[in-house]
């Protein structure tokens, strides 16, 4: 049966508006992608749509669009993530700095440097990289590799505190940026591929302090318990590497939880909630409200963690409050975000693991090439393989035109089992991959969420590891991994722009304005678990290195 596990009496009017008890800076967190002069968090603001108001950017005016400066990051290992902006400073993480820069010179104002052990880095599963921070009641506030989270002053760069949350040689890390939601700063570890036990970490944004844990795999005795045999659920993985959502009406927080470990299921029989889902918790407890498990036992490491983006929109002739979520496994799902009901799954890329969701239980119908693989057969191969049919790239949502922007993969694989034991701080996936690759890598796609119809459609050979970002004025930008910023109508598809950045695009762009002017910025440096592990010799030519680009219309 689907598990939505639900204390699920609906949130009432005494939830209203929970940011607001946290004074000015939640109202402003709230309202981040009404006020296009500041860019406060992941997603460019809380509901991850990825959607700016701005317009004087626009298929008429774009082929004025230039560089205005380039702000060098030192970088090689890869700058994949989003910068924020606050009063006309441009926050930017790597995976061992974080820089202030003056929004239109391009100057820095402050650096600050991490500094971490030299085995930190064997614990890092898919890219030494970092995807962002976010800004609240005058902090930056980050997550470090070696399992640390971090305030800093946003005048000065000094550091106002550091909590240790995690042991970064049980195979912890953290690579992926925080949301503050109601005074509390959320991150989530990495580390599935090392056993650990994943979970969301709720911290005091004044102090630093830990309030509350909430692990993504359950032990014996807790609800969700009897979904894993004996001890498994102790090191069996469950990431949640990409930042949450929140809905301050319904003073909720919707995050996505990783692969469950090792990867080979057959240690793990069950569902292994809460891996593969995304879970509804209140920021202030961590209390679970419900919860969705798109792959139950995981055998494709396919992971649950890519973005969700909120909305209301229509569903059956009935505008609801939905979550909208591309997962890894291939589907497109649309749930309501007040309670956890499925509303739709359509596959958006071509998909052979499972022939459908029931709509009914909302598990997947499990396909014959699956049923082989369960039963231990040779000769199998499914679609996607293991980087998804979209990695943790985030799409963008207009409500303009009521479509998703997805860069989406293609691929198919198989593997074979490795017997494998867990050891505390060792990699502990089991399985010895094959890939096979259609000649275009990888599409960009603007899809209905409700009916999976896809409006247009860009092929790519070597696909896109870049957010999307759009605008009211009708464009939607992302970046390609040969190097290519690149802009598009939003309702046609017709390119309208591009410029080569010199390394390969893996960040996430954002817009924002300033004394009337609109301005547009995104990171570029070639790195993450694609140019790493995957293998494309087509990359050879890509020159690492990292850089912050600000283009503005000139």
């Amino acid at each position: 049966m689907m598990r939505t596990f639900a204390r699920c009496a609906l949130i009432g009017a005494g939830m209203l508006s929970a940011a607001l008890a946290f004074g000015q800076t939640a109202q402003e967190l709230n309202n981040d992608h009404k006020t296009p002069g500041d860019v406060l968090t992941n997603g460019m603001g809380y509901n991850q749509q990825r959607f700016s108001p701005l317009k004087q950017i626009n298929p008429g005016t774009i082929k004025r669009l230039a560089p205005l400066w380039a702000f060098s990051t030192n970088n090689v290992t890869g700058d994949e993530a989003q910068a924020t902006v606050r009063d006309g400073i441009i926050y930017m993480t790597t995976s061992r700095q974080t820089f202030a820069i003056d929004a239109i010179s391009g100057k820095q104002v402050w650096k600050n440097d991490l500094e971490f052990e030299n085995d930190v880095l064997r614990v890092v599963c898919c890219g030494i990289v970092n995807r962002g921070g976010a800004i609240a009641d005058g902090k930056f506030v980050r997550a470090t590799l070696d399992g640390q989270v971090q305030a800093l002053d946003l005048k000065t760069g000094k550091e106002v505190w550091k909590t240790k949350s995690v042991d970064y040689t049980d195979g912890f890390s953290y690579t992926g940026a925080p949301q503050v939601a109601n005074g509390v700063v959320l991150v989530s570890t990495s580390g599935a591929e090392y056993g650990i036990r994943g979970m969301i970490e709720g911290f005091d944004l004044t102090t630093g302090k830990s309030l509350w844990r909430h692990y993504n795999t359950a032990l014996p005795g807790e609800p969700g318990g009897d979904t894993w045999p004996a001890d498994t659920a102790s090191h069996g993985g469950g990431s949640g590497w990409v930042t949450g959502s929140y809905d301050p009406d319904l003073d909720l927080i919707f995050w996505g939880t990783g692969n469950p470990a090792p990867w080979d299921p057959t240690s793990r029989p069950g569902d292994n909630l809460f891996t593969d889902s995304v879970v509804a918790i209140r920021p202030k407890t961590g209390e679970r409200i419900w919860t969705y498990q798109f792959t139950p036992n995981d055998p494709f490491d396919y992971d649950g963690i890519n973005e969700m983006v909120l909305a209301d929109h229509m569903v059956d002739g009935k505008m609801r409050k939905v979550l909208m979520h591309a997962d890894r496994n291939g589907f497109l799902y649309v749930i309501d975000r007040t309670n956890g009901e499925l509303l739709s799954a359509k596959p958006f890329v071509n998909v052979t693991w499972a022939d459908g969701v029931d709509m009914k239980t909302g598990r997947p119908i499990e396909s014959a090439e699956t049923k082989k693989l369960r039963a231990g057969l040779p000769g199998w191969e499914v679609s996607p393989g293991a980087i998804g049919g979209k990695n943790w790239f985030p799409m963008s949502y207009s409500p303009i035109t009521k479509l998703l922007y997805i860069n989406t993969l293609n691929s198919a694989w198989s593997y074979s089992p490795i017997k494998v034991e867990y050891k505390r701080g060792q990699r502990f996936v089991g399985i010895t991959p094959k890939w096979n690759f259609p000649e275009n890598r990888g599409t960009l796609k603007a899809i209905d969420p409700v009916s999976g119809k896809v409006h247009w459609a860009h092929d790519f050979k070597i696909p896109n590891w870049s957010g999307t970002m759009v605008t009211a004025g009708n464009v939607m930008f992302t970046g390609a991994q040969t190097g290519e910023f690149l802009a598009y109508d939003a309702t046609t598809g017709k390119k309208l722009w591009q410029f080569q950045t010199g390394s390969g695009v893996v960040g996430q762009p954002i817009t924002w304005e300033k004394d009337g002017k609109q301005y547009v910025t995104v990171a570029s440096g070639i790195g993450g678990v694609y140019s790493l592990r995957i293998g494309d010799e087509r990359l050879a030519n890509v020159p690492a290195g990292g850089a912050l680009w600000t283009f503005a219309l000139q």
